[in-house]
């Protein structure tokens, strides 16, 4: 059960998730810092791949923001931290609902309630 891909890609999405928040938390942190370079991660494409191999296992990797930079070489945006904030804790709420979801499921299957 916890082997399945199902399970596995439920698992590495909440990783990358998960370390999207930080990262989504990092920029904004530095939003006023001269030079600072936004982040952003990445595993969707990488997810989708391992999915289709069968795996489901499947690393987030952190990339540099290609936003244009501010004067200071910042180029930190806040609305679209703020989106992807967003966008990110409504994603992570879904995939720990489906594994709660599995979790219920063996528990009903177990006899327990």
């Amino acid at each position: 059960m916890f082997d399945s891909v199902s399970f596995v890609a439920l698992s590495s999405a909440l990783d990358g998730l998960a370390l999207r928040q930080r990262v989504i938390a990092d920029n904004v942190a530095n939003l006023q810092t001269p030079g600072y370079q936004a982040k952003r991660v990445l595993f969707e494409d990488a997810l989708a791949a391992a999915v289709d191999k069968g795996t489901g296992a499947a690393s987030p990797r952190v990339a540099r923001s290609l936003e244009p930079t501010r004067e200071d070489g910042n180029n930190v945006n806040l609305d679209q931290q703020t989106l992807a904030n967003i966008d990110t804790n409504l994603r992570y709420q879904l995939a720990t609902q489906a594994i709660s979801g599995t979790f219920s499921s063996i528990r009903t299957a177990i006899g327990g309630r």
